[in-house]
């Protein structure tokens, strides 16, 4: 590309849709006939000029998704922005689940390559420095979507405001009167997980309170994990009055959890998820949780991909997407206040 006109720019001159610019530059036949022609002329005005290596041009249109879950909700919500997205400009998704394992990685790198996509996105996955290198080397950008840690800051990444999210269910539970609130964290390893940890810890700061010892437990982020960490609380001799779930599916755990011990949500325990799923509004009692926009994340990371294909410089490599508290029935005051 010459100069600093960019797709967004020629397509809100031409009073057109990015994805629409994105069709014309591939040379798609759904768009109509007027609008080509105006995009073009203004792609030939401006000087546009798509930088893509020659393994892609022989390739057919297409993007990598590569995640290391997809049958959960939390991954199904992610793919569906995606989709959306990618499928606006033209363009086919290839996906492959890797479930954390180096051998499936690895191996899916090689297809890529092999089959020449555009580019890929990596959701809750890590590449080592060598592989990031094989895709530089090869002109295959990626976006990573919560990444299993910071990625260099040449690899765009996209996120939720996983802190302030984390800070503003701490806080919540902390109005309601809670001073032994637990934390169930996802994978300990995980960016995304200590900054939620942080974040639970600052709003104890805030208050000038101390967060209570041994109170903390690591999960996976399923039903099994709350369930194995709740258990684990529920039995301290001091066991908490709140807790703070990781994630919707790691609360639906703690659900059980408190069941089995004979306690009830809210009355003798107060419950917070984190992701704002689609079931969090159906159980009973209703679960207060932390909405995180994840079809917006996956659609973000998908124009964020599109533009990088495309030869676009972006203005930050970094995005986060605000969270906000869901309120339901599922926190109230502590029990005997």
């Amino acid at each position: 590309m010459t100069g600093r006109t960019t797709i967004a720019e020629i397509a809100r001159t031409a009073a057109v849709s990015v994805s629409t610019v994105s069709k014309v530059l591939n040379g798609h036949t759904d768009v109509a006939e007027d609008t080509r022609r105006r995009v073009q002329r203004l792609l030939d005005e401006r000087g546009y000029r798509r930088r893509r290596a020659a393994h892609h041009q022989r390739s057919g249109d297409l993007l990598d998704l590569v995640i290391n879950d997809l049958d959960t909700p939390w991954g199904l919500a992610l793919l569906t922005g995606i989709e959306e997205v990618v499928e606006s400009a033209g363009i086919g998704l290839v996906i492959s689940a890797v479930h954390s394992r180096a051998a499936l990685t690895r191996r899916w790198l090689e297809s890529l390559l092999a089959r020449g996509s555009q580019g890929a996105i990596l959701v809750l996955s890590d590449l080592d420095d060598a592989q990031r290198e094989q895709l530089r080397r090869h002109g295959t950008p990626i976006v990573v979507i919560d990444g299993v840690s910071q990625p260099p800051p040449d690899v765009p990444s996209v996120g939720a405001t996983n802190f302030s999210g984390a800070y503003s269910a701490t806080e919540h539970l902390l109005q309601l009167g809670h001073r032994r609130i637990a934390v169930i964290g996802g994978p300990e390893q995980l960016a995304c997980t200590r900054a939620r940890i942080a974040g639970y810890r600052a709003a104890f700061d805030a208050a000038d309170l101390v967060a209570p010892r041994g109170l903390l437990r690591y999960g996976n982020f399923y039903h099994d994990g709350g369930f194995r960490a709740a258990r684990s609380l529920l039995e301290d001799d001091d066991p908490p009055t709140a807790i703070f779930a990781g994630s919707d599916m790691h609360a639906m755990g703690v659900y059980e959890a408190a069941r089995k011990s004979g306690r009830t949500v809210p009355d003798d325990l107060s419950v917070v998820g984190f992701d704002d799923l689609n079931f969090a509004s159906w159980t009973a009692p209703g679960l207060t949780t932390v909405r995180q926009p994840l079809h917006e994340m996956g659609a973000t990371a998908a124009r964020t991909l599109l533009r990088l294909v495309a030869g676009e410089a972006l203005d930050s490599t970094s995005i986060e997407l605000a969270t906000s508290l869901v309120v339901r029935d599922s926190t109230a005051v502590p029990s005997g206040t």
